[in-house]
């Protein structure tokens, strides 16, 4: 797996048509959500509970692969300042010992937001506490995702002169 710290070094590695993957990793959990195979709308699909690596990886590995998923996206919890702390060194590591066990192409996606967008999404939805404490995750990661999806179509379409 090749890991790209922006959308432009994924670009170029993708097929033209598959879903991606993304991914909000947490010290507990692991918040996933898939794209459509055009990459326009990114779904929160599940979270991950957290148990040690290898169960961790597997579990996530046969998910995208039942998805037919061609590449990835980690949301990197940057600090506001944007340097990175201990949290972003796990989500990286999180990602070298990935890219032991699958081909597919990642890139980082800032995700210093995401959570607080997802929160305040489910917050004017009405959703109860309980119910959010359950979604967040992968609501997150579909926050991380959709973010990446829109820069994609942007390079996409500089790429096509449009």
């Amino acid at each position: 797996m090749s890991q790209h710290e922006v959308m432009e070094g994924l670009a170029p590695l993708l097929p033209p048509m598959g879903a991606l993957a993304g991914l909000d990793f947490g010290e507990k959990t692991i918040g996933v959500a898939i794209s459509d195979r055009l990459r326009g709308v990114a779904t929160p699909v599940l979270t991950i509970r957290r148990v040690k690596f290898t169960v961790d990886a597997a579990a996530l590995l046969k998910l995208l692969a039942d998805r037919e998923v061609v590449g990835m996206v980690l949301g990197l919890p940057r600090n506001m300042d944007g340097s990175e702390g201990p949290r972003a060194q796990a989500t990286r590591a999180f990602a070298r010992n990935l890219s032991r066990l699958s081909p597919l192409p990642l890139a980082y996606w800032d995700e210093r937001l995401s959570t607080v967008a997802a929160t305040r999404a489910l917050i004017e939805a009405d959703t109860s506490r309980k119910r959010r404490s359950e979604v967040i995750d992968h609501v997150a990661a579909s926050y991380i995702l959709q973010g990446a999806l829109d820069r994609l179509a942007h390079i996409k379409r500089g790429a096509n002169g449009g």
